[in-house]
This record gives structure tokens, C-alpha cells and sequence, in this order.
């Protein structure tokens, strides 16, 4: 394999709380007219990525990982599927109130464990998360709630607005407000526990499936949420800053400003993935160089080695993210 930075196909999902934005705001063409969802990297069977560029074009993500793993992952990456999923989530109404599993309790309980953060791509006027239930609520306080729909009272309610970070360890329960668009990215994990979904139901007036009892089993009651995070400095410059926005056992992610050519540091152990929130950029790596405009997603090898950034027509935004 002669390594390059890897673009994919987006994999959208319609559920049924989504909106056009995704569309709309990174000018996309072949977006669904409700969609809920964009997978933009995904080692998944229900959605799997596929290479849409260069000689590897047309090749899922899983077959490409069993044939150059190392190459793409690195030489300390254990396991066979690619270790996180990344998506852009477009909340035209707000979700269900939700939790997933940590480590612990997935391995208690079942089910795969997911912590996961969100990057505010574009929020609405009064846009708003829910993250972390109040000080003192017991499980029996939460089902005496869900049983008189008054769930929002013990939720932490958070503002939040374009260019916040929210961090979501599994075990937290949580909730995406109405009028956000979302950068998240997360365990590689399916595994949703819905423990109230606001009164709504479908076009057939049926309510969606609640899972209470498996809920009640994965929260941390323990959690005392400090959810939104603030950023540090990694480095300055007159090609661009860099800031560390979250570091967890599962993955890292920095906001990259570049105003001019920037060499990107980097030591070739594990691969890097760049979402451009702003702007146009190059990627080069390898022996090649993609154009990577607002809204795209790009998985740079660890065999690639060096990865040199440029803005196009005026300054770019990036997030940074690595495993």
C-alpha cells in the first residue's frame, strides 16, 4: 500500500428529529431531505464507509483494515475495526434523553460502551444541551419523573453556542437541543439507552421504544458533570494556532486555525483525522494532495509520516482528531 489521505462517502441516516442543514450548510449535494444523521467514518455493518478517492476508491473501511491495518492505524493499535465512529448530527428537534455504557458497565450489563463528545458546528439562537442529571437524584426520583414526564427538572440544562465542546463519558445521561448542528465523535458503539423521548411519536402516532430499566442500570450516579470544555493552547503561530480541545483514554481532538502552510507535527503512530469546519484547505501526505473544503472528513494513514495543511482563498478551520 502506498499510503494517502482516504476521503469516504458519507453514510446518512433519516431519523426522524433531523433537518437539512447538513445539506445546506456544507453546500452537499445527495443529502436526504430529512437527515438526521452523516456517518463520516464508520466501521459499522449498519453503516460502513467507503473510499471514494484514489487507487483504494471503492473499498469498505472494514476490508481496507484487514488488509493494511498497521498502515492505516499504526503499530500499537490492538483490535480489528476502526476505533471510533464520527458524525455530523443535525438536530432540527431535540433528541431523546438518553445514556450509554462505559467500559464497567457494558462489561457488567452488555452492550458496547460509548463515550463521545460533541463540537458545536452551528447552534441556533437559545440552542441548549441536557448533560448530567442534578445533584442528588436517585433512581427512584428519575422513574417517579419519567412517570409524570417531568424528566427536563432533574437534567443539567447547558447554553451552548458555535465553537463549544461538550464531553459525554458513557454513563452520563444526556440530550442534543433542538437547533444544533453537531461535530461528535465517539467510540466505535451503536448502544443507546432511551430513557425519554419528550411525549413524541412517528407518522403512525406510535411513541418510539423506551429502554428504562436497561438505563437505570449504566448511569453513573456517581457523575458530577462538568461538561463543557475549555480549550488549551498547543502552538502559535503566523501559519495558524493550535489548540487541545479534549484528551481522553479514547481519543484526542485540537481546533486548527491556519492562516498560512503549516507542517502539521506529527510522529506516525497512529493515524489522524481532520474535519474542516471553515474554509478550503490541502491536505498532503504521502505522495498526495486532496482539496478539503467546509463539511469534509479526512483519515490520514499513520504510514503517511508527514502531513503539511494549507488554506485556500483566506483562512481555514479544522478539528483534529486522533485515536
Amino acid at each position: 500500500m502506498t499510503p494517502y489521505p482516504l476521503l469516504f462517502k458519507p453514510v446518512y441516516q433519516s431519523y426522524l428529529w433531523g433537518g437539512q442543514r447538513i445539506g445546506r450548510h456544507f453546500q452537499r449535494a445527495g443529502v436526504p431531505p430529512v437527515c438526521a444523521e452523516s456517518w463520516e467514518l464508520a466501521d459499522r455493518p449498519e453503516g460502513m464507509s467507503v473510499v471514494c478517492n484514489g487507487p483504494l476508491s471503492g473499498m469498505p473501511l472494514d476490508a481496507l483494515l484487514r488488509r493494511h491495518g498497521r498502515e492505516i492505524l499504526g503499530p500499537r493499535h490492538v483490535g480489528e475495526s476502526f476505533p471510533l465512529l464520527i458524525k455530523v448530527l443535525d438536530a432540527r428537534e431535540r433528541l431523546s434523553v438518553q445514556v450509554h455504557p462505559n467500559d464497567a458497565s457494558a462489561a457488567r450489563c452488555g452492550g458496547e460502551a460509548k463515550t463521545e463528545m460533541w463540537y458545536i458546528l452551528d447552534a441556533a439562537p437559545g440552542a441548549c444541551v441536557f448533560a448530567g442529571l442534578r445533584p442528588g437524584t436517585t433512581p427512584a426520583a428519575l422513574r417517579a419523573a419519567l412517570a409524570t414526564n417531568s424528566v427536563d427538572a432533574l437534567l443539567n440544562t447547558i447554553s451552548v453556542k458555535a465553537g463549544d465542546a461538550v464531553f459525554m463519558p458513557g454513563g452520563r445521561v444526556h440530550a442534543i437541543g433542538e437547533g444544533c448542528l453537531i461535530l461528535e465523535v465517539q467510540q466505535n458503539s451503536n448502544t443507546t439507552y432511551r430513557l425519554y423521548d419528550w411525549g413524541r411519536v412517528d407518522q403512525q402516532g406510535r411513541p418510539r421504544a423506551l429502554h428504562i430499566d436497561q438505563a437505570l442500570e449504566v448511569i453513573d450516579w456517581a457523575d458530577q458533570p462538568r461538561p463543557l470544555v475549555t480549550p488549551g493552547p498547543i502552538s502559535h503561530s503566523a501559519a495558524g494556532t493550535v489548540e487541545r480541545i479534549l484528551a481522553c483514554p479514547y481519543f484526542t481532538m485540537s481546533r486548527l486555525v491556519l492562516q498560512a502552510r503549516l507542517p502539521y507535527p506529527r510522529r506516525g503512530e497512529t493515524c489522524v483525522m481532520l474535519f474542516v469546519a471553515s474554509g478550503s484547505l490541502t491536505a498532503t501526505a504521502g505522495a498526495m494532495g486532496v482539496r478539503l473544503d467546509a463539511g469534509t472528513t479526512c483519515l490520514v494513514p499513520a504510514a503517511c509520516g508527514t502531513l503539511d495543511l494549507e488554506p485556500l482563498n483566506g483562512p481555514a478551520s479544522a478539528l483534529v482528531i486522533t485515536p
